[in-house]
C-alpha cells in the first residue's frame, strides 16, 4: 500500500497493491498497521455509501463540534473529488485540490477533520463509500456553496453543464461567511 502526498497538507491518496491472475484480482484497501505507520487514522466509527447519477454534485460538506475525517473510495464509476482546507492557521487555509477517483484504479482519498469535501459524478452513475472518524452530527453539519467565487474551484463540468445539487447544498454559505472549524495547531487528526 502506497501513501501519496498531495498538494494539500495532511490530505493523502492511498494506492493499494493489486494482486491478480486469470481468476481476477485481490487488494487490501484498508490495513490498520499500514495506516498507523503512515500517520493516518486506523479507527473509523461509521461507513457511508452514496449512489449518484452523472452530473450530481455533493458538497462542500463539513461538521463542527464533532468533526469527521473521511476515507473516500469509489466502488463503481468515476468522480472528481474536492478537499478544501478550512483550518484557520493552516499553511493551506482556503486552498483546494481536486482528485480524479475511478473505481478500477482502487485509489482512496484521506480527507482529515477540518476540511470541506465534495464531489461531482463524471460517469453515468457512481457508488462512493466513505469511512468516517466521527459520527454524523446533524447539529454541526455545515455546507459551503460548491461554486463560491472566492474559492475558484475548477469543477470539470464541460460535458455536464449545470450540476444537480440538493436544495440544502444550493443554500450553502460563502467561504467568507462560513462558520469554520477550530484553528489549526499543526497536528492532523486531533
Amino acid at each position: 500500500m502506497e501513501i501519496i502526498d498531495t498538494p494539500l497538507n495532511d490530505v493523502k491518496l492511498i494506492q493499494p497493491a493489486r494482486h491478480g491472475d486469470e481468476r481476477g484480482w485481490f487488494a487490501e484497501t484498508f490495513q490498520a498497521r499500514d495506516f498507523a505507520t503512515g500517520r493516518l487514522p486506523a479507527e473509523f466509527v461509521q461507513e457511508n455509501q452514496s449512489f449518484s447519477r452523472r452530473g450530481v454534485l455533493r458538497g462542500l460538506h463539513y461538521q463542527l463540534g464533532q468533526p469527521q475525517g473521511k476515507l473516500v473510495r469509489v466502488l463503481d464509476g468515476y468522480i472528481w473529488d474536492v478537499a478544501v482546507d478550512l483550518r484557520h492557521g493552516s499553511p493551506d487555509f482556503g486552498k483546494w485540490a481536486g482528485f480524479h477517483l475511478r473505481a478500477e484504479e482502487l485509489q482512496l482519498l484521506w480527507i482529515p477533520e477540518g476540511f470541506g469535501h465534495g464531489f461531482v459524478v463524471l460517469s453515468e452513475t457512481a457508488s462512493v463509500l466513505y469511512k468516517t472518524t466521527g459520527f454524523y452530527f446533524p447539529e454541526g453539519e455545515r455546507c459551503i456553496c460548491w461554486n463560491d467565487p472566492s474559492l475558484r474551484i475548477e469543477w470539470p463540468l464541460d460535458n455536464i453543464g449545470d450540476p444537480m445539487v440538493s436544495a440544502k447544498d444550493a443554500r450553502g454559505t460563502s467561504f467568507f461567511e462560513a462558520e469554520l472549524p477550530p484553528p489549526y495547531t499543526g497536528q492532523a487528526n486531533e
